[in-house]
């Protein structure tokens, strides 16, 4: 496990880009067999993220110091972050959102790399029922931030490709997503403006639409892993979600040790069962599944992780983001084993 580890880190090492961003493709299939590299903020976060337990690597800190530096790179006005990277022709006509937003502070939070002040205006961006809005865009409102209103205004300075976004894509000014308010939950903690986030990933685990309480995440061991790390975080009130959750994966275990369809899916099953407070005879078993498909380079094969949609015309992933979950995994199985020496 720790020669898979270190060869997993050493291939991060050599694969991040000089500015500090992380590899992403986009694809229009799970496999992503045919895929082209496409500029975005987001992935880098889940990878710093996941490279946190292992920070005091030599190599790891160096690549979470060059990654908080294209993350504060890349913040926009307010403290907020789009998807997509100031490079990116998309940059311009897409909105900054809640769930990039809520990732990047949260990892650079951990760091603690800058005062992120952008509390104010992420609370401000939530519907009357106390969700969070995905987007920050343009909607009838009375929100007093001087912020807020630019990043919504700049909507006008490409009027037509703007129009053309909202129409042309599966985002919608009103979208409420499932795992976005997860991730807003898990930056900004219990709290009475965050209390409706908990009954809404209580209902959508209690009526089992967890592959589809997303437009964006639409494998549902995604969403276990982002709901898992809220309650591993103290929001001890999703434990009647939990237990379903530990069920459903266990469910889906292969005889080869593997959980769901993919080495994401086992990647993912592993942390989420973990951060669940759950280590299983069927553990051990996909520990070594995911050793054994480690390729020689150190990574491991690149697999869809989010979508442009439910559609599912274009998936993003890349060697990098399974890699990243991957080391998470193990890191954590290997605390688990030290704990218990």
């Amino acid at each position: 496990m720790e020669q898979a580890i270190l060869k997993g880190i050493n291939y991060l090492y050599d694969h991040q880009y000089p500015h500090g961003e992380f590899c992403c493709y986009i694809s229009d299939e799970d496999e992503m067999k045919h895929c082209i590299p496409h500029s975005n903020v987001f992935p880098t976060s889940l990878i710093m993220y996941s490279l946190l337990q292992l920070k005091q690597d030599a190599k790891v800190k160096e690549m979470l110091d060059m990654g908080a530096a294209f993350l504060q790179y890349q913040k926009m006005r307010g403290g907020v972050w789009n998807n997509f990277t100031i490079l990116n022709p998309l940059f311009p006509i897409c909105p900054p959102d809640v769930d990039s937003t809520a990732c990047a502070s949260k990892v650079l939070q951990a760091l603690g790399k800058v005062d992120l002040q952008n509390e104010a205006i992420v609370l401000a961006n939530r519907h009357s029922s106390g969700l969070f809005y995905t987007w920050f865009t343009l909607r009838p409102s009375l929100v007093p931030i001087k912020d807020f209103w630019m990043l919504s205004l700049r909507a006008f300075k490409h009027p037509v490709s703007t129009f053309l976004f909202w129409r042309n894509t599966e985002a919608g000014r009103y979208d409420i997503d499932a795992a976005v308010n997860a991730n807003a939950l898990f930056y900004f903690g219990y709290r009475p403006e965050t209390a409706p986030i908990i009954n809404y990933m209580l209902d959508i685990i209690d009526q089992e639409k967890e592959a589809d309480c997303d437009l964006w995440y639409r494998n549902p061991f995604t969403i276990y892993y982002f709901f898992s790390r809220t309650y591993k975080a103290g929001i001890h009130q999703l434990k009647p979600a939990v237990d379903k959750i530990v069920q459903r994966i266990l469910k889906s275990s292969k005889p080869n040790g593997s959980f769901g369809e993919s080495i994401l899916d086992t990647a993912l099953s592993i942390t989420t069962l973990l951060q669940c407070g759950i280590n299983t005879s069927e553990m051990e078993a996909a520990v070594q599944y995911l050793i054994q498909q480690q390729k020689p380079s150190g990574c491991w094969p690149r697999w869809a992780v989010y979508y442009g949609g439910p559609k599912k015309r274009l998936c993003y992933g890349s060697e990098e983001m399974t890699t990243g979950f991957c080391l998470e995994a193990l890191a954590a199985y290997q605390y688990e084993l030290q704990q218990k020496a």
